[in-house]
């Protein structure tokens, strides 16, 4: 089975993603990612919004400083990309974003019947299932409980990472995705919207 994972912080990127299936460092970060047991490329990709809110949290000693999360119980819309990828790449990607090494398949039953399902107390170990694109689940990961993630601004490298990302999947104006990302918590006021335009109009 194919799934679409959706995509909210640097994997907005797609070279950026890519290190977890082929394997290497992405641009600005310390660590190097092994790759997926299928390194084959996404058979597509699609940009999307989806219900709920990103917000910066915890410090990643991969960027030194917050990372994205996504909050399903928000209101607003979160920008998002969504790659079309095999069951197999989505746990390895997965497992990669947990800091352990690919190799094990996820049961995905439990997510695809009830949209939701905690893997364990990872940061990104909590599944949603957020609907259906083109005959395919749309599934994404996040912390499984927001409160325990204190908001955190994001390091210049990994803004950096997600505004290229979003440059390069949505047709919005320089001006909108500014203020996109200030409104994502854990980003303002420690980021000011002149630094941020700095960033995404690069």
């Amino acid at each position: 089975m194919h799934v679409w994972y959706a995509s909210y912080g640097s994997n907005l990127a797609r070279d950026r993603f890519l290190c977890y299936l082929r394997g290497g460092r992405p641009q600005g970060a310390t660590r190097t990612y092994p790759g997926a047991r299928d390194q084959s490329h996404p058979l597509g990709d699609a940009p999307i919004e989806l219900p709920g809110q990103v917000f910066f949290g915890w410090h990643s000693p991969t960027w030194d400083g917050g990372v994205a999360f996504y909050d399903a119980s928000s209101t607003g819309g979160a920008l998002a990309r969504a790659y079309l990828i095999t069951e197999g790449q989505f746990a390895d990607v997965a497992a990669q974003e947990m800091h352990r090494d690919p190799g094990e398949d996820l049961d995905l039953s439990t997510v695809l019947e009830e949209r939701k399902h905690s893997l364990g107390p990872g940061r990104y170990e909590s599944l949603h299932l957020l609907g259906d694109l083109e005959g395919h689940p749309v599934l994404t990961f996040t912390s499984p409980d927001d409160a325990d993630l204190p908001h955190n601004p994001p390091s210049e490298a990994y803004l950096a990472m997600v505004a290229q990302g979003l440059r390069e999947t949505h047709e919005h104006p320089d001006e909108h995705l500014v203020d996109y990302l200030l409104d994502c918590p854990g980003v303002s006021p420690h980021w000011t919207w002149e630094q941020v335009s700095d960033l995404v109009a690069v």
